[in-house]
C-alpha cells in the first residue's frame, strides 16, 4: 500500500468511506443475492452445513466431532458441487484482508512519527488469512485443537515489539480472524471501526501525552533521518 499525508481529519474521511463502501456492498448482495448469506462469512461456520442446490439437498461436513459416526453420503463432496466449499473458504479469506486494510492504514498513520517496520505491516494483514484457516479446520474437533496447541509449542517463534500498541494491532488481527474463521465477520466489522476510530481519536487529541516520550521520539526520528554513510 502506497503511503498518504496522514493527517487525523484524512484519515478519518479515508476510514469513512471505506467501512460505507464496505458496509454498502454487503447490503446490497445479500439483497439481490439472498443465497450469500451462506457462502458470506456472516452467517456461522454452520453456513454450508446444508446447501440447496437445483432442489436437491447436499451434506457438507467441513469437520466432523464425537464417536457417532456419520453417513458415509454426509462426508461425501461430489466434485461439481467443490466450488461451492472453495467459495465459501475464500470469501472468508477475502473479508479478513478487507478488514484488516483500515487497520493497517490506522496503525502506518498514528506510527508516523516514530515509524513502523513494512514487515510488521505485511504481518497484519496475513496473520487473520492464517488464523481463519485454523478455526476452519478444527471447528468444533477438540482433537484437533489439541494437536494445534502442540504444533504451536513445538514450533517456536519469537517476535519484538518496540511498543504495547503493536502488540494491540496483532490482537486485533487475531480478532479479525477468529471471527471470519467462525462466521461472525459482522461483528469483527463492527470492532474494525470503533477500534480504527478510537485510535484516530486518541491520536487527534494526543491521550496520555509525555513530554520524556516526545523527547525520545524526537531523538528517533533525528536517528532514522541522519543519512546512512
Amino acid at each position: 500500500m502506497k503511503t498518504f499525508d496522514p493527517t487525523p481529519a484524512s484519515l478519518s474521511i479515508r476510514l469513512i468511506l471505506y467501512f460505507l463502501l464496505f458496509f454498502g456492498s454487503s447490503a446490497i448482495i445479500v439483497t439481490t443475492w439472498p443465497g450469500a448469506l451462506q457462502l458470506l462469512p456472516f452467517g456461522g461456520h454452520h453456513a454450508l452445513d446444508f446447501i440447496e442446490v437445483d432442489g436437491d439437498e447436499l451434506t457438507i461436513s467441513l469437520s466432523t466431532s464425537g464417536d457417532e459416526q456419520e453417513p458415509a453420503a454426509s462426508r461425501t463432496l461430489s466434485a461439481d458441487k467443490l466450488w461451492l466449499v472453495s467459495i465459501f473458504v475464500a470469501m472468508h479469506l477475502v473479508g479478513t484482508i478487507l478488514l484488516m486494510i483500515p487497520i493497517t492504514w490506522t496503525f502506518m498513520a498514528t506510527k508516523q512519527d516514530v515509524g513502523y517496520g513494512k514487515n510488521f505491516v505485511h504481518a497484519l494483514i496475513v496473520l487473520p488469512i492464517c488464523a481463519t484457516t485454523i478455526v476452519l479446520l478444527i471447528q468444533d474437533s477438540l482433537a484437533l485443537a489439541f494437536g494445534l496447541a502442540a504444533l504451536v509449542a513445538a514450533v517456536r517463534f519469537r517476535v519484538s515489539l518496540d511498543e504495547a500498541i503493536d502488540g494491540i494491532y496483532i490482537f486485533a488481527a487475531i480478532c479479525v480472524g477468529l471471527a471470519a474463521g467462525i462466521g461472525y465477520l459482522g461483528i469483527a466489522a463492527v470492532m474494525a471501526v470503533f477500534f480504527c476510530f478510537t485510535n484516530v481519536l486518541l491520536w487527534q487529541f494526543d491521550v496520555g501525552e509525555n513530554p520524556v516520550e516526545r523527547l525520545q521520539q524526537e531523538r528517533k526520528r533525528a536517528k532514522l533521518a541522519q543519512p546512512i554513510e
